[in-house]
């Protein structure tokens, strides 16, 4: 018990044992209130990664996630060959069989001009050569009576000679005068135009009963043999083109294509390179507007996987029992992202990302 000690009213004496204890706490200096506020601060930080527990998380790979966009390109059916046809000759239009719109087989008439003045000029050059042909036969037989006579020295050398001589000269008319047979029936020939290649009528460019000088078109033609397809892609997707398998889509039909050729020219218009392709199999008409249809053939991390953080959009992946958020450059929100700077076997969350920081635990 205290007891008041004498002399002192209203104040009380401790024990012995109580005086020395404290004497003794008196002597150890108590921390300031700002270092204690700041004990307090660093133990609530700590608490939480000290006593929480692992964060449950679902994961799946990203060859199941992956995504390949669609991507499309204007296109055209072109024909290697849009084919004028024209006069070869100075003649009158006779005839012209073929309408536009229509498909006309190889080697099918197309112009029919007037061919008297041609066929005059054949038969004059065929009794020419009937004419030489006459001489050299006489002047053959000439030579070898010619010869006869001279092994019984009957004529001079110089005789034999000369008909020899003779027989050369009209050897070399016999030649001549075949030739413009020839020529005088290749103009024959040109009265009649034909289709050098299967082929759709475009248009008429002439009328029956015109007069046609050398070089008047008159009728136009596409080639159905060579068709291709002519497509303008932007120069980033030129390259990906072989890797993939495009279709050209047009009024409502599939068609197959093989990719022949990229142009490495790029146009300073619209910045695009030229795309040709063929067609293994059925084949559009000539001129059929449409698009070619192909899926990327790199990997993309679909929208609905991106977070951000710091500022970045990118993904968690799994790394042991750790997450890591890897940036994606260029992914932007709502679209698709390049999965390039992501592993092949990368493992992405899916549920439970937006609550991650890097190098979380986490479980599965």
């Amino acid at each position: 018990m205290s007891r008041k000690r004498p002399g002192s009213p209203g104040r009380f004496c401790l024990p012995q044992p109580a005086r020395e204890t404290c004497r003794y706490n008196r002597a150890i200096p108590l921390p300031c209130p700002a270092m204690r506020l700041a004990i307090c601060f660093l133990a609530l930080l700590c608490m939480p990664a000290l006593a929480a527990p692992p964060v449950s998380i679902k994961i799946r790979p990203l060859s199941e996630l992956a995504i390949h966009p669609q991507r499309e390109a204007s296109a055209q059916v072109v024909s290697l060959n849009l084919a004028k046809l024209a006069s070869e000759l100075s003649a009158r239009i006779e005839q012209i069989p073929v309408e536009p719109g229509q498909r006309i087989a190889k080697g099918a008439v197309v112009a029919q001009l007037d061919c008297a003045d041609a066929k005059i000029a054949a038969q004059r050059t065929q009794a020419a050569l009937a004419s030489s042909q006459a001489r050299l036969k006489l002047a053959r037989l000439q030579l070898q009576r010619s010869t006869e006579l001279a092994a019984q020295n009957f004529i001079s050398g110089d005789a034999l000679d000369a008909k020899k001589t003779e027989v050369a000269v009209v050897a070399a008319e016999v030649r001549l005068d075949t030739a413009a047979r020839a020529a005088a029936q290749r103009e024959v020939g040109k009265c009649i135009l034909r289709s050098p290649f299967p082929a759709i009528v475009e248009a008429r460019l002439a009328q029956v009963g015109e007069l046609a000088s050398p070089g008047t078109p008159i009728v136009q033609l596409w080639d159905t043999s060579r068709l291709q397809l002519s497509v303008q892609v932007q120069a980033d997707d030129a390259g990906l083109l072989a890797q993939a398998r495009p279709v050209f889509v047009t009024q409502g039909r599939e068609f197959a294509v093989k990719l022949l050729r990229v142009s490495p020219a790029v146009n300073p218009a619209s910045r695009n390179r030229e795309a040709r392709f063929g067609f293994p199999q059925v084949a559009p008409a000539p001129g059929s507007n449409g698009v070619l249809r192909w899926r990327d053939p790199r990997a993309f991390v679909p929208a609905d996987y991106l977070v951000k953080r710091a500022g970045r959009l990118g993904v968690f992946i799994v790394d042991a029992r750790h997450v890591r958020f890897v940036p994606l450059p260029d992914a932007q929100e709502g679209r698709p992202a390049f999965a390039a700077a992501l592993p092949a076997a990368a493992a992405l969350v899916t549920d439970g990302r937006f609550a991650l920081q890097d190098g979380m635990i986490v479980t599965r």
